[in-house]
């Protein structure tokens, strides 16, 4: 007696080929390192990144040196260091006065960041999420109008550190607000990196429901190793935009315990490997996270910058 095979179906027949990478290892990296990069490591980063073929990098952050150090900089940087053609810098705004630091340096491009959480938005921006959007009403509108792009983060969108679980419906609804205030796209982030595959299946069909595919992204922390588990299920259902930290740097200061983004080299092996274009060397994009190993001064979570690029032939 035989018994008829019955062909596996192929889980990523709906998969873009080509997808957007958006590296934040300049500004969410650095931002979690408990000293001071000097600004000259920045720029030899920056200029790393940029040759391994990335085209939407996240160099830093206009929040007040008091609280983030890390990053007192952010104007001589992004004064100083400017994007060949083809390629978008852009910084963080908390608020109006960050605004106005970054219409100064010139740069193309801004993010306003918030949480789905009501405590980790108090404790991450001093502010209820009412009050927050409330703000950035003060702040997109009047970038778009001097010519910025403007792009939105929604952090705790799979949990909080502090009050749990938190509903689909929260994120929707303030990535909804972002949007209407105009920010061309979301960035929803897993924070604490607690997402598991059905949850972000879920999440992402919820987003899918409202709104069209490119208008949001996916910014996986690998805090309990599941950042390309979740990356495959967004790339599943169409999601075209993902954010990434070379070598795997990065972390939240006020969400303990969150360990960096999905790294880099790692999203960009498991593309190739796949068949989906991303526009970076990968070799290349290796050897940006050495030269972010060598400028920060420890050993990086990232796995395919140590172990080296095998050539996988696309399935």
């Amino acid at each position: 007696m035989t018994t008829e095979r019955r062909p596996l179906p192929d889980l990523f027949a709906c998969s873009p080929d080509r997808v957007s990478i958006y590296e934040v290892s300049p500004r969410d990296g650095l931002q979690n390192e408990s000293v001071v990069i000097p600004l000259h490591g920045k720029r030899r980063l920056i200029d790393a990144l940029v040759a391994a073929g990335l085209r939407r990098i996240e160099i830093t952050s206009f929040v007040s040196p008091k609280w983030v150090p890390q990053l007192a900089d952010a104007e001589e940087l992004a004064r100083d260091t400017k994007p060949p053609e083809g390629v978008t810098f852009s910084a963080l705004c908390p608020n109006s006065k960050g605004l106005e630091r970054a219409l100064a340096t010139g740069l193309g491009e801004i993010a306003v960041f918030m949480s789905a959480s009501e405590t980790h938005n108090q404790k991450n921006v001093n502010k209820s999420i009412d009050r927050t959007l409330g703000v950035f009403s003060e702040i997109v509108p009047p970038a778009i109008e001097a010519g910025l792009k403007v792009r939105g983060y929604v952090s705790t969108v799979w949990g909080c550190p502090y009050e749990g679980p938190v509903s689909p419906e929260a994120s929707l609804r303030i990535a909804k607000k972002l949007i209407e205030l105009g920010c061309y796209q979301i960035s929803l982030g897993d924070t604490i990196g607690v997402g598991t595959p059905r949850q972000t299946r879920d999440i992402v069909q919820r987003f899918l429901g409202e709104m069209p595919v490119e208008r949001f992204a996916l910014h996986m922390h690998d805090t309990r190793g599941t950042a390309l588990a979740n990356v495959l299920v967004g790339l599943e259902l169409g999601v075209r935009d993902f954010d990434a930290s070379v070598g795997g740097v990065g972390g939240c200061p006020y969400a303990p315990g969150a360990a960096g983004n999905v790294a880099t080299e790692d999203l960009v092996f498991m593309m190739q490997g796949m068949g989906v274009e991303t526009g970076v060397d990968l070799d290349k994009l290796i050897e940006a996270g050495n030269v972010a190993e060598q400028v920060i001064g420890r050993p990086l979570p990232g796995k395919v910058h140590k172990s080296g690029a095998f050539k996988l032939r696309p399935a």
